[in-house]
């Protein structure tokens, strides 16, 4: 059995074990080194007093729940005027991947940050990456740009695509944010 639920500093470590392998043997992540578990409980700290991180959470025969993905927000960019868009990220055990885990996630994420006051869903993804497009894309994310050779990791540049989504009214003034 799934669960999703807010992220807590304790979720650190097992956040932290799942990045780790997109940090070090993918060119998904943008990161050179993995962070530690420490540096992640300041991250999923952070993302919970202005956005949100969940994580997911499945159920063993015991009876006690491991953490098997996640998702968070940030902000998209600093400037005040931008403060109801911000950027999603979601990241599952290897071998999860189109098992409806990252949607789930998302879903989950998306009413907690429109219940926020948000309007705006940002996501970046490498190029290629499948897996990643295809979510975003069945989630209503709209692609708006790509970035050509802007990273370099393992040893080539990367392309990175950038798609957005709206969670909120479109015209009017926004309220403030919760």
């Amino acid at each position: 059995m799934s669960a999703v639920r807010d992220a807590t500093e304790e979720d650190a470590e097992a956040c932290a074990a799942i990045y780790a392998p997109y940090v070090t043997d993918t060119a998904i992540s943008f990161e050179y080194e993995p962070p530690s578990a420490t540096e992640m409980a300041r991250r999923i700290a952070a993302a919970q007093r202005a956005h949100a991180w969940l994580v997911l959470e499945d159920s063993g025969p015991d009876g006690r729940g491991r953490v098997v993905g996640y998702a968070y927000a940030g902000p998209f960019k600093e400037r005040t005027a931008y403060r109801w868009s911000c950027e999603v990220s979601v990241y599952l055990e290897l071998g999860r991947r189109r098992s409806g885990s990252g949607r789930l996630l998302y879903e989950a994420l998306f009413e907690r940050l429109a219940e926020r006051g948000i309007r705006t869903l940002v996501a970046v993804m490498t190029l290629p990456n499948d897996a990643s497009e295809g979510l975003h894309r069945a989630l209503g994310f709209e692609p708006v740009g790509t970035f050509r050779r802007v990273g370099w990791k393992h040893g080539r540049w990367r392309d990175v695509a950038w798609a957005q989504r709206s969670i909120g009214p479109d015209d009017g003034p926004p309220g403030e944010l919760r």
